[in-house]
């Protein structure tokens, strides 16, 4: 129950009189959510905490520093592939094959992780993150079959650039 005080002025020829009033107004509890400072707390939706996640080495700033240090790593591969020739440095070949699919799939997986995030879309999230991985192993099967049984990255790379 909830009581206003008010006071009303009653006023006539011979004299003016003020009565206090109370004004009481029943509150009823029709909702079954536990009401908190700055709002309602639901339950199931993006109200509810997450779970802190424990500590990875391959989450976090480690992560972060790994995707920086690839993404440096492949501008001297790249200029290096263009200066070579690729039958001469196989090894050349794999590390630029396999961090190109690496660079690849780290960029496309935070886009899924950003905007299709399994907490929002329970079905999309997942079945797109598994599409991925199974494109990423296909790609790096691909890469694997062109560099022993074709040219190679860095002859194809060559040759691009002098086209």
């Amino acid at each position: 129950m909830f009581c206003d005080p008010l006071s009303k002025v009653y006023s006539s020829h011979f004299s003016r009189v003020t009565i206090p009033i109370l004004k009481c107004y029943v509150v009823r509890h029709t909702s079954t959510t536990q009401y908190v400072p700055g709002g309602p707390i639901y339950k199931g939706t993006v109200n509810d905490p997450t779970t802190f996640p424990p500590p990875s080495k391959t989450h976090g700033s480690y992560h972060w520093a790994f995707e920086r240090l690839l993404s440096a790593a492949l501008v001297p591969m790249t200029a290096a592939a263009f200066v070579t020739s690729g039958t001469a440095y196989p090894v050349l070949d794999g590390l630029l094959g396999i961090s190109l699919v690496m660079h690849s799939h780290i960029g496309f997986d935070s886009m899924l992780v950003d905007y299709l995030h399994k907490r929002k879309f329970p079905i999309l999230g997942p079945i797109t993150t598994w599409t991925l991985r199974t494109a990423t192993v296909g790609v790096l099967v691909g890469v694997y079959q062109f560099n022993t049984n074709d040219i190679g990255l860095t002859e194809l790379i060559a040759k691009v650039w002098t086209a």
